[in-house]
């Protein structure tokens, strides 16, 4: 039997089985966060509030609070499960870091494709303050240091390059495409929902990080 309870006309739905309700807790709780993705990439954590992300929802406040906390724990958790959904969706190119132009290219197809992510990120270095799971995030990204590191030490990549400082050009070379889609425009004179400039774009992104990162001949 399906009930329905209707608060602040936020509709949140749950089965009721024996006589008891049973919430939809996976079901709501990927709804909030769908929701707040949403908003905070419009908005900003600063911009948008817990009722207005529980309304886009459809499920009442309190329930927001209840499975998330306040807004700079939610804020938190949305950043680091976008960023999550990024580090499961690059898959590397055979040759991993020595291929370092197809995995600049493949960096530049996932931000096109989750547009929302390079805004999140603004939003939280616009906000200043320590970055959302910071310890963790460090250490993924210093893996990637050291595998261009290695990979320089094999002779693949330019050693006269920081491996930090490629790794940081290669995520703006993909990125900032998408951060600035209006500069991208007036320079270009194209937008990105044109297939042959989209395909323009990350070829370029794929050839300049190889300029970047091969040994120079």
């Amino acid at each position: 039997m399906l009930a329905r309870a209707e608060s602040n006309r936020n509709v949140v739905v749950g089965i009721d089985y024996s006589g008891g309700m049973a919430w939809d807790t996976e079901g709501t709780r990927r709804r909030l966060k769908e929701a707040a993705t949403a908003e905070f990439a419009e908005h900003g954590p600063d911009g948008t509030t817990m009722a207005r992300i529980a309304e886009r929802a459809g499920i009442n406040k309190e329930r927001l609070y209840k499975y998330f906390g306040d807004k700079q724990a939610l804020f938190q958790t949305v950043l680091r499960d976008e960023l999550d959904k990024l580090a499961a969706g690059v898959d590397p190119p055979a040759g991993g870091y020595e291929n370092f132009g197809e995995l600049a290219g493949r960096t530049f197809d996932y931000h096109a494709a989750h547009p929302e992510l390079v805004r999140l990120l603004q939003w939280e270095g616009l906000a200043g303050g320590p970055p959302a799971d910071g310890i963790n995030r460090t250490a993924h990204y210093r893996k990637k240091v050291e595998a261009v590191a290695a990979a320089q030490r094999a002779g693949a990549l330019d050693d006269e390059m920081d491996p930090a400082h490629l790794v940081f050009m290669m995520i703006a070379l993909a990125a900032w495409w998408i951060s600035v889609p209006q500069l991208a425009q007036m320079l270009t004179g194209a937008d990105d929902r044109d297939a042959d400039e989209h395909a323009r774009r990350r070829a370029f992104v794929v050839r300049a990080a190889e300029r970047l990162a091969l040994p120079r001949t």
